[in-house]
């Protein structure tokens, strides 16, 4: 059975230009759904390692009472991924070949992250 997070992740992944997988963690980095056209296994392990690069760099805002970070943007030689906070410690992940559409690329995760915070509920 499909879940709702997977059809969110597989739609926004879709409809992102030059994308190549995306997913939906909680706050161990811990996958709850993911959509990737090469396969799951690779893509739990990639999003579970950049939950611990979102955890260093919440931990690093809270040092400074900056708030919690809403949106990273790591900009790799062959990759960009952009990680959006979604609600209590989720998050969701887009990787996208690089040179990307960043725009279109950021607003692509914005609507996913919507869709699943309603999810959530």
């Amino acid at each position: 059975m499909i879940s709702p997070f997977y059809d969110i992740m597989r739609e926004a992944v879709e409809s992102t230009p030059g994308a190549i997988g995306g997913a939906f963690a909680d706050s161990d980095g811990e996958t709850v759904d993911l959509f990737a056209a090469d396969g799951g296994d690779m893509w739990a392990i990639f999003t579970a390692h950049y939950g611990i690069v979102l955890n260093f760099v919440r931990n690093a805002l809270s040092v400074f009472h900056y708030g919690d970070a809403q949106f990273l943007l790591l900009r790799h030689t062959d990759v960009d991924v952009l990680i959006q906070s979604v609600s209590e410690g989720y998050y969701a992940l887009l990787a996208i070949h690089s040179p990307a559409p960043l725009g279109a690329a950021m607003a692509c995760l914005e609507r996913a992250a919507t869709a699943l915070r309603a999810e959530m509920k």
